[in-house]
């Protein structure tokens, strides 16, 4: 679908018994619920205007090693890898190996499918399905009805136009030019800081950076890369439960669907800042989350956590160009509810 044909956010058409701004039922076509959300603005002629942004030869990985985190999370296993001989494997007498990775989709960068995170009140997932176990274990693709990130492969993939914001950047530079020096200069991503609309816009502008419709918004505020080498003082901050991100407010939703993204992404733990708010400003818990019900449930606007970002913000300053080419292909297995993103920058 067109952007321009994407009603803004008060003017969507009203679904019963959900907020103003839910767009289930937007991207459905000939009767058939639709299962990949905002990836259709990715149309042929916005993946055209994205294929320009490749022009330098350069190309930068966005991802975090599957075994970069140091931290335990209850639930989710540390990951195995196992190497093999074909010959202990049983599975030749020539000289080879093989190897078995056993991980958690939600560990290291991934991508969050619509489906990890309900709107809570309905329970519904995106496009108002009712997500099961049974349904998440459909035998192949074109049995699943559930909108996880195997769809994806029919789609071609994730090509579109990246756009960093360089939020830890920009707040340190700033920071030295009000003659802040050491610590009091540093950005620090566990300080809990919430990234409102107005600080995005106004990193962009002072990068030089545009947004167009079909962009995959992606926001650094250097969180992976303290949690690969956290410091003492680093885990002290952690248990604070403080960490940056994008503002988890309304208006943050109505204006990232009024830009028209086909994702977002960071190196963030949640995307959104946590702990989240309820929605008297109170602090709230875990189950209180903002932004994920509106993206993921509401929008089907997919969610990239946990990227790495170090390698694209150095490239991103040195260069001036803070816009790239970005492809990211999930892995391939019918209701994957999360996978690495295997993404990559390219200029």
């Amino acid at each position: 679908m067109d952007a321009t044909d994407v009603p803004d956010f008060d003017s969507l058409p009203k679904v019963p018994n959900m907020p103003q701004g839910c767009a289930w039922g937007l991207f459905d076509k000939g009767g058939k619920k639709d299962l990949v959300g905002t990836l259709n603005l990715l149309t042929p002629s916005v993946k055209k205007a994205a294929l320009r942004e490749a022009r330098d030869g350069v190309s930068i990985s966005l991802n975090w090693p599957l075994n970069a985190m140091t931290i335990p999370l209850p639930g989710r296993i540390a990951p195995a890898h196992k190497q093999m001989t074909l010959r202990e494997a049983g599975i030749s007498e020539g000289v080879g190996w093989d190897d078995e990775i056993h991980f958690n989709t939600q560990l290291s960068s991934q991508w969050d499918s619509l489906v990890h995170w309900q709107h809570q009140p309905s329970g519904l997932a995106y496009n108002g399905i009712t997500v099961t176990k049974e349904a998440l274990s459909a035998a192949n693709t074109a049995a699943n009805d559930m909108p996880t990130l195997d769809h994806w492969h029919a789609a071609g993939g994730l090509v579109a136009r990246g756009v960093l914001i360089d939020f830890k950047e920009w707040a340190e530079k700033r920071a030295r030019s009000e003659g802040k020096t050491g610590e009091d200069a540093v950005c620090h991503p566990l300080d809990g800081h919430r990234i409102t609309v107005e600080e995005i816009e106004t990193v962009a502008k002072d990068q030089g950076t545009e947004f167009r419709p079909g962009d995959v918004l992606i926001i650094r505020t250097g969180l992976t890369e303290v949690l690969q080498a956290p410091r003492p003082e680093d885990l002290g901050k952690l248990q604070n439960g403080k960490i940056s991100g994008m503002h988890g407010v309304l208006e943050s939703a109505r204006w990232l669907w009024n830009k028209h993204f086909a994702a977002v992404a960071g190196d963030s733990w949640a995307f959104e800042a946590l702990m989240p708010l309820k929605e008297d400003g109170s602090p709230g818990g875990p189950n209180d989350l903002f932004l994920h019900p509106w993206l993921l449930s509401m929008f089907g606007m997919p969610i990239g956590e946990l990227w790495d970002l170090k390698a694209l913000s150095d490239h991103c300053k040195a260069s001036g160009r803070y816009s790239f080419l970005l492809t990211s292909v999930p892995l391939h297995i019918p209701g994957l509810v999360g996978s690495p993103p295997n993404a990559l920058a390219i200029f």
